[in-house]
């Protein structure tokens, strides 16, 4: 199997990590609670499909349903919206374990292991950050997680990244951020840290 991603041969005094797609493969499960939520509320089955999908990574989902509000001249209530999309990918993740990305993963685990501080810079809110951690089996290697809710603008904003690294006490410019989304890397470049792009999982066709 092709690797998703080449690790970094510089050594970094932190280590910045989105968690959909770069930690565990849980694109495909968000793209289904997705389908589920915006069928729940009547939006055009042709929108939001796996491309556009994709293109939102990193995103919060009360953004991403004001987001498409505006493209598809809708009125949704963004948080409730975001909040049933929630409850349907938790429903989905407790049927069974999530895959890790092992590139990445193992990374984690060599960091921790020799004490190197590690955060998650994410677009989902909790509870789903940590609901994802555990049904993959990586629940124990974190303990600075920072969400939208935790600053005042989420991706592609830099302010995420920007507060792990507070968290962690390493200066934005010692720091590297593994990404596989486009706001995402817009993050990580606008904090001045380096980027490392983890590779797409496959194409979800429904």
């Amino acid at each position: 199997m092709q690797a998703r991603v080449t690790l970094p041969e510089k050594q970094y005094k932190g280590y910045i990590f989105d968690l959909d797609g770069t930690l565990v493969d849980s694109m495909p499960t968000h793209y289904r609670a997705w389908r589920s939520a915006l069928k729940h509320y009547g939006v055009p089955s042709e929108a939001f499909r796996w491309d556009e999908f994709v293109s939102h990574g990193g995103m919060s989902a009360p953004d991403i349903v004001r987001e498409l509000n505006g493209r598809y001249g809708m009125d949704m209530d963004a948080e409730e919206v975001g909040s049933y999309k929630r409850d349907c990918y938790t429903r989905l993740i407790h049927d069974g374990q999530l895959p890790c990305i092992r590139e990445t993963a193992d990374l984690v685990r060599s960091l921790v292991a020799r004490g190197i501080p590690c955060a998650i810079g994410t677009g989902s809110l909790m509870p789903g950050p940590l609901e994802t951690l555990s049904a993959a089996g990586m629940q124990d290697l974190f303990s600075i997680i920072v969400t939208p809710a935790d600053v005042p603008n989420g991706k592609p904003a830099p302010d995420i990244f920007l507060r792990c690294a507070e968290l962690m006490g390493v200066a934005p410019a010692d720091c590297v951020v593994f990404e596989d989304a486009e706001p995402g890397m817009r993050a990580a470049r606008a904090a001045g840290m380096d980027l490392v792009v983890v590779g797409p999982c496959p194409r979800v066709d429904d």
